[in-house]
């Protein structure tokens, strides 16, 4: 399975496939500290938020490099589970890649505010930072492949997932949504990283979003089977 998971990363570099959803990264990057230096934890929560729909996107431009018919081969050889586990492996591959990009590219261009001798919250804001990242992670790959043309059979269906599956996470995880749980937790992971999370706090998110990813990516097991 290894080798299938490198196949589909290979492929979706050497096609040039990555370079649109790098670029959007960055656009949105470039747009969200444009705006002057924030403290860590803060900014790194609003670009857990700001990047969600961009590593969707990349989770779903991954999984549909691939043929049809090259998909079904790699069916016949590793098996169905296997073949679908490589190609959310490949895309969480990418995805780290990218939070790796954008834990460091506010440093670049000066957009954090820099540590006061003695400062200790430093290392606390972007282990904060870290944390909002991953745990938007599983859930953009979860919606991106749930808009994969291999469950929506078309392009046109596929964005329109992307387009409900982001701005749903947005706005059911406004404060006083009525209904947050039907959201990845994106927007209360970043609201608690600006305050400062309790250890409660922390786990309760975490676990949102494993609930919610695991949730998402049974569904995804569920149609793929039903189209197969």
């Amino acid at each position: 399975m290894s080798a299938l998971v490198r196949l589909r990363l290979a492929g979706f570099l050497r096609t040039g496939r990555a370079v649109a959803p790098l670029l959007a990264g960055l656009l949105v990057l470039g747009v969200l500290y444009g705006g002057g230096r924030a403290e860590p934890a803060e900014a790194y929560g609003v670009s857990a938020v700001v990047l969600f729909p961009v590593l969707a996107w990349q989770t779903r431009i991954l999984l549909d490099v691939e043929p049809d018919v090259q998909r079904r081969l790699a069916v016949v050889a590793v098996g169905p589970t296997r073949e679908r586990a490589a190609g959310l492996l490949a895309a969480g591959a990418a995805g780290l890649g990218a939070v790796a990009v954008a834990l460091v590219f506010p440093w670049l261009v000066g957009g954090v505010a820099g540590p006061a001798p003695g400062d200790r919250s430093m290392a606390a804001g972007v282990a904060l930072g870290l944390w909002a990242h991953l745990l938007a992670l599983p859930a953009a790959v979860a919606l991106g492949a749930l808009a994969s043309r291999a469950v929506t059979g078309s392009a046109g269906y596929g964005v329109a997932v992307l387009a409900l599956g982001a701005v749903g996470a947005v706005v059911l995880g406004l404060s006083g949504s009525v209904a947050p749980w039907l959201a990845p937790p994106v927007m209360p992971t970043a609201r608690a990283a600006a305050a400062g999370p309790s250890a409660a706090t922390v786990v309760l998110l975490s676990a949102w979003a494993v609930a919610w990813s695991a949730a998402a990516l049974a569904g995804y097991d569920w149609r793929r089977r039903a189209r197969a």
